[in-house]
């Protein structure tokens, strides 16, 4: 086999010579517009800014008073709630010892019984009668009138509640109003109330009185009684 010629060697050699020089001419970071762009990158671009107003908007005008308060002609239809009607009390009759008014020195009760002369009150079974539980304790070194003990308790005598132990059926509930301020009561005290198969529940005059004209109107005045001390009563006084 012949060796080629060395002309052929020459002629081939330019063309492969002369691609590399141009292909190193091109520079590798060639501006913007000198580098082809596909036609996709002649369309023009538009940028929409967005900034934010410097100024608050302002707030909506006061709204005002309408012209007339005038509804129409009342609605005939049967389908109008009438609220007086829901008043599940509206129609019940309330109890004739409910207490009307607390005085310094007795009672006035919605029968118009007027309990006077600084005497309590013990509404019982639908009866009120006069009460002075200080009287009690009478007799047994302790000087008139004197219804607290040393430990700031209220405490009576058990000739106090004579007619719980004798009326029948007993109240489920006794409510004490003990003056113008509450204070606890002895457990000597609430123990005979408890041994009679009555609940206790102690308050202020006014509170009990008002607690009484709603319980007795909603369970009756045999399941509630009450048993008041005038708002003026005070300790060991002779008045009263």
């Amino acid at each position: 086999m012949h060796p080629p010629f060395s002309s052929l060697v020459r002629s081939l050699r330019l063309p492969i010579a002369s691609s590399t020089r141009n292909r190193l001419q091109i520079p590798l970071a060639a501006p913007l517009s000198a580098r082809p762009c596909p036609s996709i990158c002649r369309l023009p671009i538009s940028i929409r800014l967005i900034t934010a107003s410097p100024h608050l908007p302002s707030p909506p005008p006061p709204s005002t008073p309408p012209f007339t308060t005038d509804r129409g002609p009342t609605s005939q239809e049967d389908t109008q709630t009438d609220f007086s009607t829901m008043n599940v009390l509206g129609s019940t009759p309330p109890p004739t010892t409910a207490i009307d008014a607390c005085l310094d020195d007795g009672f006035h009760l919605d029968s118009g019984v007027k309990i006077g002369g600084g005497s309590g009150c013990l509404l019982v079974g639908g009866e009120a009668f006069g009460w002075r539980p200080w009287k009690a304790l009478e007799g047994k070194g302790n000087d008139g009138g004197k219804m607290v003990n040393a430990m700031g308790q209220w405490q009576v005598g058990e000739r106090a509640w004579g007619i719980l132990e004798v009326v029948w059926p007993k109240p489920d509930l006794l409510i004490l109003g003990l003056g113008p301020h509450t204070m606890p009561i002895s457990p000597e005290t609430r123990k005979f109330i408890n041994n009679l198969g009555i609940r206790v529940d102690v308050q202020d005059t006014r509170n009990a009185a008002a607690q009484f004209n709603l319980l007795a109107t909603e369970r009756g005045m045999e399941a509630v009684a009450a048993a008041l001390v005038p708002l003026g009563w005070k300790e060991l006084t002779t008045t009263i």
